[in-house]
């Protein structure tokens, strides 16, 4: 497929990589972005308003890559438990293409806000985006585009927010971001108990041991496993994402126990 990899892009070589502290960034982005609040389906007004605060980032110098979700057109877990007559490895196919969708209607957002994107999926539809080929995906992050990915990881019964763990690691991304409607990790579901405590650090092993539901135990593994550190915040509030990206301590850092420690001595 035609591919125009070394085509110039615009960059600013006054933003110094070495000043950034998350250059390379892993954004997890639910399907719930894309629509209003308690609604389903895709309300672009709310996928430009992300957009605005993405180009922002991007304009910062940050390398950037999307892995979007597909729960506000279909949940394919969901799907499969209500519908016995469809199987549940074709629900979960169902929901993937449904992070196809909202790919294609955030890359249409966020290039008509002049950002350059890539969308590239897990299973190959070359019609509407590129097959995810690792290199090729840093390569297009090196020159300035925001890569979206959507498909997941192409198989069935794992989440998106395993994939974005998944990709993070393939990729190099020194942080997973992961936007959700709350300001962090709770240790109560905060919409059920509004005076549940947050927490501004918590270690991967505090969240597994205490079944925090933020994201799935798959994700929080690997990102263990490979000291990525994860951050939750509210992607609602306006310059959350920029702020997030920027390292500033909003929402709640998922580090290593040790880190936690080191920093809390100093």
């Amino acid at each position: 497929m035609p591919d125009s990899d070394d085509s110039p892009v615009s960059d600013d070589s006054s933003v110094s990589k070495d000043a950034l502290i998350y250059p390379r960034v892993l954004l997890k982005l639910s399907g719930e972005s894309f629509c209003r609040s308690g609604e389903s389906g895709i309300t672009m007004s709310e996928v430009a308003a992300v957009s605005q605060q993405i180009k922002r980032v991007v304009e910062s110098g940050v390398q950037l890559a999307i892995v979007v979700g597909g729960g506000n057109i279909l949940r394919g877990k969901q799907f499969s438990a209500v519908s016995a007559s469809i199987k549940a490895p074709t629900a979960h196919y169902m929901g993937m293409l449904a992070t196809v969708i909202n790919g294609l209607a955030l890359q249409d957002a966020l290039e008509n806000a002049g950002v350059p994107t890539r969308l590239q999926t897990a299973i190959r539809m070359e019609g509407v985006a590129e097959p995810f080929i690792r290199r090729r995906c840093i390569r297009h992050l090196e020159k300035g585009r925001v890569v979206i990915l959507g498909a997941g990881t192409g198989s069935p019964f794992v989440t998106t927010d395993t994939a974005a763990a998944l990709r993070a690691r393939e990729i190099e991304a020194d942080v997973v971001l992961k936007a959700t409607r709350v300001d962090g990790v709770y240790a109560e579901d905060p919409e059920k108990n509004p005076h549940a405590v947050r927490y501004s650090d918590i270690s991967y092993q505090d969240v597994l041991a205490q079944n925090l539901q933020v994201m799935d135990a798959q994700a929080f593994h690997h990102c263990m496993e490979h000291g990525i550190p994860i951050v939750v915040f509210n992607f609602k509030r306006e310059g959350n994402l920029e702020r997030a990206a920027a390292g500033e301590r909003i929402g709640t850092r998922v580090l290593p126990a040790a880190q936690i420690r080191k920093e809390a001595a100093e």
